[in-house]
C-alpha cells in the first residue's frame, strides 16, 4: 500500500508532464504551445518546412497532432487519413490553429474536392527523398477519396 500511495502521484505527473510535451511523434498532445500571431498575406517558402503543429477542437479536450503540410499556389494544405482521430473530429472543416515554428495562427481549414492531383502529387514529391517508405503508402489518387481527407488552411 505505500507503494501505491507513493506511486500513484508520480504515475499522474508523468502522465501530465506527457500530455504537456504531446503531441511527439504519432502521440496527439492537448496544448498547442507557440506565440498567436496575426496570419500573414503570404507564407513564403515553406519547401523546407516538414512538419506543423494542428489543433483541432474536440468535445471535451482538443487534439494537437504533428502532421505534414505543403504550400501549392501559395497556400496550405494538409492531408490526413479518415482514421485519424482529428479527421474525424474536423470532418468537413473548421476553426484550427497551426504552429509553424514559434508561431502559432487561427486558420479555418476547409475540405478540398478539386485539383487533388497535383496536390497529392506536390505532397509525394515533397516528402518523397526523407520519407520514401511513408510516400508509397500514400493511396493513388484514385483510392485516396476513401482513405484520406486533404483540407486547404486559409485565414480566419
Amino acid at each position: 500500500m505505500k507503494i501505491l500511495k507513493i506511486a500513484s502521484p508520480l504515475i499522474l505527473l508523468i502522465f501530465v508532464v506527457f500530455l504537456w510535451l504531446a503531441p511527439i511523434g504519432p502521440v496527439p498532445g492537448i496544448f498547442i504551445g507557440g506565440t498567436l500571431t496575426e496570419v500573414p498575406d503570404s507564407w513564403g517558402v515553406t519547401s523546407t518546412t516538414h512538419e506543423i503543429q494542428l489543433k483541432v477542437e474536440g468535445d471535451i479536450l482538443p487534439r494537437v497532432v504533428t502532421i505534414w503540410v505543403i504550400q501549392v499556389d501559395g497556400e496550405l494544405h494538409i492531408i490526413g487519413s479518415k482514421e485519424a482521430g482529428w479527421v474525424s473530429i474536423l470532418g468537413q472543416g473548421g476553426a484550427v490553429q497551426m504552429r509553424l515554428g514559434d508561431k502559432t495562427y487561427n486558420l479555418n481549414a476547409t475540405v478540398v474536392a478539386s485539383n487533388l492531383d497535383m496536390i497529392v502529387k506536390q505532397y509525394k514529391d515533397k516528402y518523397r527523398p526523407d520519407y520514401p517508405n511513408i510516400v508509397e503508402g500514400i493511396p493513388s489518387l484514385e483510392e485516396a477519396p476513401n482513405y484520406a481527407m486533404v483540407y486547404k488552411l486559409t485565414k480566419a
